[in-house]
């Protein structure tokens, strides 16, 4: 299991670099829609650095269900 600040971390830093940068092109280039792009793009790979980092959650085993006899997936325990 992953520490959820550090997922946040992911995304804020994404954000704040990626913004800083389309910050830095739109003051070079004179336009006003890269820090929009910069951001958006941070947010996205922040987020592809969270699943990438901390995956899909763990799968938890098949357990019989005490009342009817068979587990999760309808098979009977024996």
């Amino acid at each position: 299991m992953g520490d959820p600040w550090q997922a946040f971390g992911y995304v804020t830093a994404g954000v704040l670099v990626y913004g800083f940068i389309g910050w830095l092109l739109d003051r070079w280039w004179g336009t006003t829609f890269m820090v929009a792009i910069g951001i958006l793009a941070g947010a996205g790979l922040g987020i592809y650095m969270t699943f990438g980092r901390f995956g899909r959650p763990p799968e938890t085993p098949a357990t019989p269900d005490s009342t009817t006899g068979t587990s999760e997936t309808g098979r009977t325990e024996e």
